[in-house]
């Protein structure tokens, strides 16, 4: 994969996962498991309700989960194993999603990713987006700034109207009625 440096990796935190796996056992029994330290249910012979209880829990860290704006994209931290096939540049806001394979139905992964490599995921779903980062201070426009004048335009147009703009005088031709033009023939 092409992978570029992001535009500041020393501000770049990495990207976060969460790995919840199905496991079958050889005694017909199964257990969930998550990669982060979760309470998670004993082994059952119920699939069903262990594989609901999964896809529960998974959408519980992606709910809980702020996508943070500074992080890197995991998918790029993985070597873009997660598309494989599709040569892209990490790049573009960060995005939460949730991977899972209805066919094989027992791995959901919830990860932080870039804006470009989402859409290149398989069997991937955007949960949420990272905020806007704030501008700086001296970038943010000042309410002791005036606006700038605007320039003086007549209002023939749908231009921009002001105040000022109210007592200029503006020439108004007298609308006239619309006639159909005759059909020959």
């Amino acid at each position: 994969m092409t992978t570029a440096p992001a535009e500041n990796l020393t501000t770049r935190v990495p990207g976060r996962a969460w790995t919840v796996r199905l496991t079958g056992h050889s005694d017909r029994t199964a257990s969930v498991t998550c990669t982060s330290p979760c309470k998670m249910p004993a082994r059952s012979r119920d699939l069903a309700s262990l594989r609901a209880f999964a896809a529960r829990h998974a959408a519980a860290h992606a709910k809980a989960a702020t996508v943070r704006p500074d992080a890197a994209c995991h998918c790029r931290s993985e070597r873009c194993d997660a598309h494989p096939g599709h040569k892209t540049l990490c790049a573009g806001g960060v995005v939460m999603i949730l991977r899972h394979d209805p066919v094989i139905g027992q791995v959901w992964i919830v990860e932080e990713v870039c804006a470009t490599c989402a859409p290149h995921i398989p069997h991937a779903r955007v949960l949420a987006r990272a905020a806007a980062p704030a501008r700086p201070a001296a970038t943010r426009p000042s309410a002791q700034t005036p606006a700038p004048p605007h320039p003086g335009v007549p209002n023939l147009f749908s231009s921009a109207h002001t105040a000022a703009d109210a007592g200029a005088d503006t020439v108004r031709r007298p609308r006239k009625p619309h006639r159909r033009p005759r059909r020959q023939g």
